[in-house]
């Protein structure tokens, strides 16, 4: 196989030594399945047949440091060159307990493989190479499920981890694959389990769906139909939620959630932003209209949302907080979702009367104008509508603005300092607090640019109210 002549050196001295030990090394899992789809794979997982444990250890310390996380389960994590792998025993496993721990484990070197693959996931993932012939073990038939697009689960077994549930909607996401109907039957019968996974595993999940797949919605629509949105309540209102249809041909506001889900996940891929910017930006998609079930109502004979967006972040800490999402960005996603309606009422108030340049200056220390810009995109292109494949009036509006007054990047910042005030004889407390709070007031109406000129103002300032000197201070010119 031409993948096998492509495997990193420290896999294949990995291999080599096991051999000579007498061991059948085969590659399983995320690394096959990812070179039977066209990716370089990043990560491997090696099962060692014909080694006992210690055996296995003795032979694999001679070559890479061997961590003993995870023996007790049959797996070591080797730390070879600059590669982390992991290495396994085939093992047979009984559900003792709750969750993914609750296991009774016998490690058994001379099982065959398609009984050591009968416990994983899903066939596309119990496709296995040998690394000492080559050849391709495939007893599950995962790689008619590749050509075919679907995910199956193999057995029973998959009961005993509810968390696989939500792989399977991730790996629907991640490959644009259909979920079989026996095995979303088989993920609905453990909806009444899902509660029981950790906040922290389920987070992993999610991560995957948003950051892995070029439609998204399709994790989404997956975990819509294996009951997983048990967990998401805040998702699962959306469904038949009211909206403005005019505005919103393609219906619901599920439906319009899912399809800025998917223009914002186009929107990260063109703009080439890192996991960390697209984490941002698809979790804001992903909860910019939750507040809309609550404040649906008919005006004028047709449905408004009326402060959806501020209706919007309680909803969206909940969500978020379920979902095991880090709280640092949380509070990030919390200020797009309540911001994100304001660049289009702006633009709307702008063809009437003038908008203000400290609005907008204002707008850019509330929140970053780029991230916003890219979030009202995704929601302007998330339409069924002929509009919402040109251009984007209100974004391109606010981004000259902010390009024009230097808060496109970062937002304003005070020019004058307290420091300045006390050259001025400005005692430091609270009335000097007070002056510098109106002076960058003064700042964002732009009354002043620089800091000769916030001097300037200053000193006008203070000649209307020379009390705030303190007459123990020397004042001084400039």
């Amino acid at each position: 196989m031409k993948f096998f002549d492509q495997l990193p050196p420290e896999v294949r001295r990995l291999a080599d030594v096991m051999i000579v030990a007498g061991g059948r090394p085969v590659l399983v899992g995320g690394a096959v399945r990812d070179y039977l789809l066209g990716f370089i794979p990043k990560d491997f997982d090696i099962e060692v047949y014909g080694l006992h444990s210690r055996e296995l250890m003795v032979v694999l310390e001679r070559v890479a440091k061997v961590c003993v996380v995870g023996k007790s389960f049959g797996v070591l994590k080797i730390k070879i060159g600059d590669m982390d792998i992991d290495i396994s025993l085939p093992r047979r496993e009984r559900k003792i307990g709750q969750g993914h721990r609750g296991f009774e484990i016998d490690h058994d070197q001379s099982m065959s493989f398609m009984e050591a693959a009968s416990r994983r996931d899903f066939t596309i993932n119990a496709i296995g190479i040998d690394l000492g012939s080559g050849e391709l073990i495939d007893p599950w038939f995962g790689v008619s499920d590749l050509k075919a697009g679907i995910i199956r689960h193999i057995s029973d077994a998959f009961d005993e981890d509810p968390l696989r549930v939500l792989r399977a909607c991730q790996f629907a996401a991640r490959f644009s694959f259909a979920i079989v109907d026996e095995t979303t039957e088989k993920c609905r019968s453990l909806q009444s389990e899902l509660p029981t996974l950790s906040t922290e595993r389920i987070w992993e999940e999610i991560k995957k769906i948003l950051l892995k797949s070029t439609k998204p919605s399709i994790g989404i629509l997956a975990l819509e139909s294996t009951g997983s949105l048990v967990l998401f309540p805040e998702l699962a209102l959306l469904r038949g939620a009211h909206h403005n249809t005019t505005s919103h041909p393609e219906g619901d506001v599920w439906t319009h959630n899912n399809m800025v889900l998917d223009s914002c996940a186009e929107i990260c891929r063109d703009g080439n932003l890192n996991d960390e910017e697209t984490l941002l930006l698809m979790l804001s998609a992903l909860c910019h209209d939750l507040g809309k079930p609550d404040t649906a109502t008919i005006i004028d004979g047709v449905w408004r949302n009326p402060g959806h967006e501020a209706a919007s972040i309680a909803p969206t800490r909940s969500l978020l907080r379920r979902m095991g999402c880090p709280q640092y960005i949380v509070e990030r996603v919390v200020v797009l979702v309540r911001e994100h309606g304001q660049p289009y009422s702006l633009w709307k108030q702008n063809i009437t009367y003038p908008v203000a340049d400290g609005t907008i200056r204002r707008l850019a220390l509330r929140v970053p104008i780029v991230p916003l810009c890219r979030l009202v995109l995704a929601n302007f292109r998330g339409r069924k509508s002929d509009e919402a494949h040109g251009p984007c009036p209100m974004v391109d509006w606010l981004l000259e603005r902010a390009v024009r007054l230097g808060v496109l990047e970062n937002p304003p910042r005070p020019i004058l300092q307290g420091r300045n005030l006390q050259v001025l004889g400005v005692k430091p407390g609270p009335a000097m607090g007070a002056l510098l709070k109106e002076s960058f007031e003064a700042q964002l109406d732009g009354e002043f640019s620089d800091l000769p000129s916030a001097i300037t103002w200053a000193k006008t300032r203070l000649e209307t109210d020379p009390a705030l000197i303190s007459p123990s201070l020397p004042t001084h010119t400039f």
